[in-house]
């Protein structure tokens, strides 16, 4: 209703336009359910202190602020780290606690087991940091050698044996205990030190028959305390698959809507048995939950792995075993190798590496290729970041037997790289939703049409609501194609938007309904690249 006027002049209003251009939604937000090594509630959610709901990152150093580091036993910080090598910019984090109690001491207190100075071999000093998920390093300093010249009664130097213990936090001295002595002292008045005067660390010799504790004072250096191993005994698939109303595991993310990409990389810990081995029913029956959330929520995508120590025709069996034919999964074969961070000097070289599932980098891959290319773009031919080789070689006879079955292959050419040669889903019985790009870029349309037009809801439905509506999502598609996301010379041929009385009729409209029909032609991958090639005279040949 127009604005009544009293007195002359000039007056303005505004008028909306009729036209909300619709904006596309991100598509590279990945989720990752696991194990941390602890949780800073100062500097994660402090209403959530055990930090188990679903938390934002945008960088590997800010994982580390709020999670920790990487801590032995636990996946998800390696897949974290290489999603954002590979590309990634935001990542949720849905922590899950290892032991009981984990919601309170937030995380493992770090320890660390000193080597003897003349006999590496023997154990010297327990040490433990008093808070748990503290970033403590110890440099042991030992005595001064006396000076020339000068007899064992004294003088200048640190002749007394007494040593010096220095406590750093993040790089920083916080604290320096003197006066520890391993000659003439028992190993309590030596605990007694430092645990009456320490506010970081507690220290505790551990008996030894038949080894004085002179014969183990502390070898010298700098030290970084471990956190102790996450403990999964406690922890069940379950766990994984959390609850929506307490915000725990991957039905947590009810409140982290612009997630497109869920993996759960610690589930090879989960179904780690006691001996070594992998149970794989309960591994299977993780996946396929995982797969079938992905298609309840229909605008997310698992990204999957196989088991370690799997060769090439047990890759098969597994795709096989798992029995799913979903559009909304994506199964990776093999896993990758990566530098063991938790390596300690002088480590063999099977402990130098670790086998890691391959998730956290192809969701950095995705999320590399959404932001160079688009979503549209199959995410494969493109190169790994930050691992030191494959656990297994996959040959092109090998491919040839897995792809077809969508299981995407991961390639080492030499100089040209380690590479995702595979962009299908696990969709077999409809080939429309063979690739992975498809589908991911269907979810972007829908999500971003749904998004956009919210503003129809409620309004007069009749023929001006059709044309706006029709015109917003045309301007949207138009943009698609001009980009390369839709195939066809032009837009008539990439797209159709059907929008009035023909889909609208009046027991329709009776009912509260805008019915709009869309039809997209999405760009396919060049799977396939075929050159025939044949012998050819030319046209220089003489004809007789």
């Amino acid at each position: 209703m127009a604005a009544s006027y009293g007195a002359p002049g000039v007056y303005i209003e505004e008028q909306p336009s009729g036209s909300m251009p619709i904006e596309g939604v991100g598509t590279a937000v990945a989720a990752f359910v696991g194990f941390t090594e602890r949780y800073d509630t100062e500097q994660g959610d402090p209403t959530d202190p055990a930090g188990v709901k679903p938390q934002l990152v945008t960088s590997w150093p800010q994982y580390e602020r709020v999670y920790g580091g990487f801590v032995p036993g636990a996946m998800l910080p390696h897949a974290v780290r290489g999603f954002f090598e590979n590309g990634g910019s935001a990542a949720y984090i849905c922590r899950i606690p290892t032991t009981e109690g984990d919601d309170a001491n937030n995380g493992g207190k770090p320890t660390l087991l000193l080597p003897s100075a003349d006999n590496p071999g023997t154990p010297s000093l327990q040490l433990s940091a008093v808070q748990s998920g503290a970033n403590l390093e110890v440099e042991v300093v030992p005595p001064a050698p006396p000076a020339e010249g000068e007899g064992e009664g004294g003088g200048s130097g640190n002749s007394s044996g007494e040593y010096v213990l220095r406590v750093y936090e993040g790089g920083a001295l916080r604290e320096e205990l003197p006066g520890l002595q391993f000659s003439g002292r028992s190993a309590r008045t030596v605990e007694k030190t430092v645990n009456d005067r320490s506010k970081f660390v507690r220290i505790e010799v551990q008996p030894l028959q038949g080894s004085s504790l002179a014969e183990r004072a502390p070898a010298a250096g700098r030290y970084t305390l471990q956190a102790p191993p996450v403990s999964s005994k406690s922890v069940t698939p379950a766990d994984l698959v959390g609850n929506e109303s307490d915000r725990t595991g991957y039905q947590g993310l009810a409140i982290a809507e612009n997630v497109t990409m869920v993996a759960i990389p610690d589930l090879v810990t989960v179904a780690t048995k006691d001996d070594g081995s992998i149970d794989e029913e309960v591994f299977l029956g993780a996946q396929k939950q995982l797969i079938d959330f992905c298609e309840a929520s229909h605008n997310k995508m698992a990204i999957l792995d196989t088991p370690p120590g799997l060769n090439a025709t047990r890759a098969l069996e597994w795709r096989s075993r798992l029995a799913r034919d979903s559009a909304f999964g994506a199964l990776y074969y093999p896993n990758v190798v990566v530098p063991n961070p938790l390596a300690r000097p002088g480590a063999t070289n099977g402990e130098l590496f670790l086998t890691v599932p391959t998730a956290g980098h192809v969701a950095g891959v995705w999320a590399r290729t959404d932001a160079a290319r688009g979503v549209w773009k199959a995410p494969a031919n493109e190169a790994l970041r930050g691992i030191a080789r494959l656990e297994n070689n996959v040959t092109s006879g090998e491919q040839d037997l897995l792809n077809p079955d969508g299981v995407n292959c991961i390639r080492s050419f030499g100089t040209y790289g380690t590479k995702i040669w595979g962009a299908r889903t696990l969709a077999k019985t409809d080939p429309s939703w063979r690739y992975i790009n498809v589908r991911r870029l269907f979810n972007f349309v829908e999500e971003s049409i749904q998004r956009g037009t919210q503003w129809a809801v409620f309004e007069p439905n009749d023929f001006d609501l059709w044309q706006r509506v029709k015109r917003n999502i045309t301007s949207f598609l138009r943009g698609l194609w001009t980009q390369g996301a839709l195939v066809g010379a032009t837009p008539e041929q990439a797209f159709y938007v059907m929008c009035d009385e023909s889909n609208n009729p009046a027991s329709s409209v009776d009912e509260g309904r805008l019915i709009v029909e869309i039809g997209i032609a999405p760009v396919k991958p060049a799977e396939f690249v075929i050159f025939r090639i044949s012998q050819w005279q030319g046209g220089g040949a003489a004809s007789e």
